[in-house]
């Protein structure tokens, strides 16, 4: 992030957010997804501010932000608690409209703030995902191995805590080069704000919730929406590592595009370069792509 970002801390109703803001025009909302902090934006956040105002903020559980108390049903790290409590962070720096993009964890907030808060979100952008239910319901044994924090970090506690405060540094650098990116791609500096946020049981804990809610809650919410009939109105663009799982694994169903647009009533999209940090990977084109998707001008079609 450049020297003219504005960092901050928004006490909301749940707890408190940590954000940087940087440059002027329509509001952006960056989220970021596991095992990494708002610094995933770092190279992206600058290209993209010099025609949008944007906002990066570490989720909850995550990095700076707080870690509200959880209870047996793990609501409290669900999407739709923590996509309201996004777009309240967002309301008290006065956006009651704005865009938002998202990878990994952070996407799956995003989408779920386009069908909460239809009114607030005017464009999402998922990165490197497909729906949470969709996930869980063709979930196989490449699934298992590959996506190993779906997993282990969605048993009951303490267990994955205490793996995880076991070695810290190993869970981050396994994330970090077993998706397809390089190690290079992250400074040491970086790596180590990643792990920083491992070393605290306060936030381990906060993020095993936020998978334990995925394998419940969300999956959950997801279903009702399905069943409704409920659907994101606005337009959607997805962008996935064309190396990566999201690729090929869905290839049967159309591919991604397809799995969104049964969620979605307008979707483009297409495989990026790099792995699945490709935001840190491809920085230049990752802005490229989010800068013309949230233009006034009509998006390209994919």
């Amino acid at each position: 992030m450049s020297n003219h970002d504005r960092a901050q801390t928004v006490f909301v109703s749940g707890g408190s957010i940590f954000i940087t803001i940087a440059g002027n025009g329509p509001p952006v909302l960056l989220l970021h997804g596991f095992p990494e902090t708002h610094l995933m934006w770092r190279d992206v956040a600058p290209l993209l501010a010099s025609e949008f105002t944007v906002i990066c903020a570490d989720l909850r559980g995550y990095g700076a932000s707080g870690c509200p108390p959880s209870a047996r049903d793990h609501l409290a790290y669900s999407k739709r608690a923590m996509a309201a409590e996004m777009v309240e962070v967002m309301a008290k720096l006065g956006f009651s409209e704005f865009m938002v993009a998202g990878h990994d964890r952070g996407a799956r907030v995003g989408y779920r703030m386009a069908l909460d808060h239809a009114t607030a979100i005017r464009k999402v952008a998922v990165l490197d995902i497909v729906p949470t239910v969709t996930v869980w319901d063709r979930a196989d044994d490449r699934f298992a191995l590959a996506f190993w924090p779906w997993l282990l970090f969605a048993q009951a506690e303490p267990l994955p805590e205490k793996l995880i405060a076991g070695a810290p540094e190993a869970v981050v650098d396994e994330a970090l080069t077993g998706w397809g990116s390089s190690a290079t791609v992250f400074p040491p500096e970086i790596r180590e704000a990643y792990i920083d946020t491992l070393r605290s049981p306060e936030h381990v804990h906060a993020i095993c919730e936020e998978y334990r809610a995925a394998a419940g809650a969300d999956r959950q919410h997801d279903m009702d929406d399905q069943i409704s009939g409920h659907r994101i109105v606005c337009p959607l663009m997805a962008l996935w590592s064309g190396t990566g799982a999201v690729a090929t694994w869905y290839a049967e169903e159309g591919g991604p595009l397809a799995l969104w647009r049964q969620l979605a009533d307008e979707v483009v999209g297409h495989a990026m370069p790099g792995g699945h940090f490709f935001p840190e990977e491809h920085p230049a084109e990752t802005a490229e792509e989010l800068a013309e998707f949230f233009s006034d001008a009509a998006p390209h079609s994919g």
